[in-house]
């Protein structure tokens, strides 16, 4: 028995003679490869998971033994039959989840088994192969439920007859199946509140009038139109999720709703009332032609007049993006009061107009990325224009400058992103009015900035003075370390991120130590030769070093501050020469140092690339040879050639040792016994 505590009181597990797991009254025999309900379970056994088993039959006695029953799950099994009298005894049951499985096969049989539940308040019926006229059987007396999933089944077409009994359902799933048609099949559901009908085949949503409504989520269908009833009635609608069909214009809301959030992401829209070249179609009419049995309507829309009578007051959240919008309609915006996040990214826009007299008060976020703007106009006067935006989105357009004094009255802004845009900062403070330029001095606010792939030539004077930048990516100028880097001064105490990634960076001489709150640095895809020794007195926490030209670090690496505190080190795609990975060893017993692309790196011996942890053994030799030294060298060759003249020495000594002493005593004249 051991025991555990959860939510503030004490639990006991234990395990059952079937191999279940226990804790309080609830059993998971997940997983066990069970074909039949234990029957050696506690009897106060309140909930039940059975999922992952290989069950195929629900038998009247199955659940006899627990009358206490209130949630049952029997996923993923191969349950092809409940039957009629196997939930008799189970009369609480309020959730059931039978999601994959193959009920298909008798489901008459188990419709009447789930008849006999009326506390059933939510039920899980996906992934069981049925269809629609089996969905019907199934649930047609089911008065009771709350939640009913029938996802992933197959499921082609719905109309009245489908959901008629389901009274108090409140939340419907139907996604995943084939449906193509809708005729009627909600207008029954009184009490729905989250309808999900996403990837589906519906062409169209037309005479949408489910008032109580809360959330729909039609997305991932092939949708050209979407029209509500136009109505003065108050719908509950709350959010609603269009995205990725092939709407062709904006969606005809009810005029009174309760719409916070609208997700269009990834249709074929656009505006039609001004085209690129200028031609007005203000008063163009579209008519729509609906067949409603053997009834036919002629439906005529002034597209226009439609859109003003949407009431987007309640507005939050706005999703355009990827569509093909050249431009907004007039006070499209100005109806949305309310709004905080506008996306508009990969779209056709060239221009972008902000005023006074709409100046989306409230609007937290804008993504204007992925367009061809070449002009942001701002009329910026004594009023706020965007006072509340945090985060601006201009990347990937054909800007080269913005408005002077757009961030004015954006007291709030945060994180700007100017990337992949020709853009240039403005040398001198005053010049955004002269030249084609960005002034961001004085932002107090700014702390995240992108300048990445802009083309910049290097800073001059101080771009970032008063400024609070923590995030700084200037990757992709080639150009930018070309000058004076004196500018790092006014970022060295709040600069946390900086990413120089592909900057041309070549030179060990760049002074990082001034640096000190820095904790990321990517200096990738440059040409670095050696190790920076500046960096050595920082204390980062990440550092990317990968696609350079670095033969080795320093052995020393582990041993500095920027060793002691770093936590993630990229270092692949570098000529690192096999017989000098001391420091690779070292970096391997370095605590709390993870290299996330270790298995990637590789070291160079001659022509050979090899992996710097498993060297085979004649590499090994060969680089001790190379990295012995010299000294000792020179004297284990040199010692052999000692030792043979001395040998030879002696011996020649030996040899004429007779000879020499009678010299000797010749030349000297003195008389010496042999």
């Amino acid at each position: 028995l051991a025991m555990g505590s959860g939510s503030g009181m004490d639990a006991a597990w234990a395990t059952s003679p079937g191999g279940c797991e226990l804790v309080q009254s609830i059993m998971d025999c997940t997983g066990r490869w069970l074909n039949s309900i234990p029957g050696n379970l506690r009897g106060d056994t309140e909930e039940l998971f059975l999922d992952d088993n290989t069950i195929q039959v629900l038998g009247n006695a199955s659940l006899l033994l627990y009358p206490q029953l209130w949630h049952l799950s029997l996923t993923r099994n191969r349950l092809e039959l409940i039957q009629p009298g196997a939930f008799l005894s189970s009369q609480g049951l309020e959730v059931l989840s039978l999601t994959d499985n193959l009920l298909f096969t008798n489901y008459s049989l188990t419709a009447a088994a789930l008849s006999a539940l009326p506390a059933l308040r939510t039920l899980d019926l996906a992934g069981n192969q049925l269809r629609e006229d089996m969905v019907s059987v199934l649930v047609s007396n089911l008065s009771s439920l709350e939640s009913l999933s029938v996802a992933r089944n197959v499921i082609m077409r719905l109309d009245s007859s489908i959901f008629t009994n389901l009274t108090q359902l409140l939340e419907l799933n139907l996604e995943r199946n084939y449906i193509f048609e809708i005729d009627n099949a909600f207008e029954g559901l009184q009490r729905l509140q989250r309808l999900n009908i996403a990837y589906n085949y519906l062409p169209c949503l037309v005479g949408f009038g489910l008032t109580q409504l809360r959330v729909l989520n039609a997305s991932n269908n092939v949708i050209e139109w979407f029209l509500s009833l136009q109505s003065d009635d108050l719908f509950e609608l709350e959010v609603l999720d269009l995205s990725h069909n092939r709407l062709l214009f904006f969606p005809v809301l009810p005029r009174q709703s309760k719409l916070h959030s609208l997700l269009l992401q990834d249709n074929r829209m656009s505006f039609y009332q001004r085209l690129p070249n200028g031609t007005s179609l203000a008063n163009v009419t579209v008519q729509f032609l609906i067949i409603d049995g053997n009834s036919t309507n002629i439906t005529t829309v002034r597209l226009w007049d439609e859109l003003c009578h949407n009431n987007l007051s309640s507005l939050r959240l706005l999703d355009m993006s990827q569509n093909q919008v050249w431009g907004l309609p007039d006070d499209f915006l100005a109806q949305m009061p309310s709004l905080t996040h506008l996306k508009l990214n990969q779209n056709c826009l060239e221009a972008f107009h902000l005023s006074e007299e709409n100046p989306l008060a409230m609007l937290a976020e804008l993504d204007l990325s992925q367009n061809q703007l070449v002009e942001l106009g701002v009329k910026v006067g004594a009023g706020d224009i965007l006072p509340n935006l945090q985060l601006f989105n201009l990347s990937t357009n054909r800007l080269q400058a913005l408005p002077p004094g757009i961030f004015t009255h954006t007291r709030k802004i945060t994180t700007l992103d100017l990337s992949r845009n020709q853009v240039d900062l403005c040398p001198h403070a005053g010049e955004a009015k002269s030249l084609p330029c960005v002034d961001l001095r004085g932002v107090e606010t700014l702390t995240h900035l992108s300048l990445a792939g802009c083309g910049l030539q290097g800073l001059s004077s101080r771009p970032f003075q008063g400024t609070s930048l923590r995030h700084l990516d200037l990757s992709d100028n080639r150009q930018v370390l070309s000058r004076d880097l004196g500018w790092l001064q006014d970022l060295a105490l709040t600069l946390q991120v900086l990413s120089l990634r592909n900057t041309s960076l070549s030179s060990t001489t760049v002074d990082f130590s001034a640096l000190n709150s820095l904790v990321r640095l990517d200096l990738s895809g440059n040409s670095l030769a050696a190790f920076p020794t500046s960096l050595g007195t920082l204390r980062l926490r990440s550092l990317d070093l990968r696609d350079n030209c670095l033969p080795a670090l320093p052995p020393d690496l582990a041993q500095v501050p920027l060793g002691r505190s770093l936590r993630e080190l990229y270092l692949s795609r570098n000529p690192y020469n096999c017989c000098t990975l001391g420091w690779w060893d070292a970096l391997q017993l370095a605590e709390g140092l993870r290299v996330p692309d270790g298995r990637e790196v590789t070291c160079s011996h001659g022509s050979r690339a090899l992996s710097p942890g498993a060297l085979p053994e004649p590499i090994l030799q060969s680089c001790r040879w190379q990295t012995a030294d010299l000294a000792l060298l020179y004297l284990v060759l040199a010692l052999p050639t000692c030792l043979t003249l001395l040998v030879a020495f002696v011996v020649v000594f030996l040899m004429l040792k007779e000879k020499l002493l009678k010299m000797v005593k010749t030349r000297c004249g003195v008389s010496s016994p042999y």
